[in-house]
């Protein structure tokens, strides 16, 4: 697939919190994301007027993090359920080897302790995981340099991959682990 009609790069991923303000802490104070747009809003959506805020946090790439918030209880129910408890439900960051330990220093120095933040190392990567406000689960996710390396050996293996697991052949296929 040629790379001209691909996205150049995620803009922003949305989420709903309900404590704009504890969200906001967290991400710009704790994480050092700044925050880089709030719009306040009121718009005629899905039948109904809604009044929300809009709050953007800055990524190097240009892209971001963004979460609504809505004035109105009933619209706050209908549009933000509760993150589910899993650690499946999740925003992975690649970060290089300073930034992941800047963000490791940064939580720590905020207090933070498993389980809401622990260490994962899954053979091709090292994850950092913390669990935000909302009960958002951010990764930040350091690429081995091998990984890098290899990464269009796996690309051209990903369809077969996949292929073989969705026919029932659930061996292990991460020879980093």
């Amino acid at each position: 697939m040629a790379s001209a009609h691909l996205p150049n790069r995620l803009h922003h991923t949305a989420y709903v919190t309900a404590d704009m303000e504890a969200t906001r802490k967290f991400y710009e104070d704790v994480l050092g994301f700044p925050l880089i747009a709030t719009w306040c809003e009121k718009d005629l959506l899905f039948g109904k007027e809604r009044t929300y805020i809009h709050c953007f946090f800055g990524i190097a790439d240009g892209s971001a993090l963004a979460f609504f918030q809505f004035a109105d209880p009933e619209d706050q129910k209908e549009f933000g359920p509760k993150m589910p408890a899993s650690p499946f439900h999740h925003i992975a960051l690649d970060v290089d080897a300073a930034t992941q330990q800047a963000m490791e220093e940064r939580i720590a120095a905020a207090g933070y302790k498993e389980p809401e933040t622990y260490v994962l190392e899954h053979g091709y990567c090292r994850s950092v995981y913390v669990v935000d406000p909302n009960g958002m689960i951010v990764e930040f996710v350091l690429d081995l340099p091998e990984a890098v390396e290899r990464a269009e050996e796996w690309r051209g293996r990903a369809h077969s991959e996949l292929k073989r697991w969705l026919e029932g052949d659930y061996s292990n296929n991460n020879e980093y682990r």
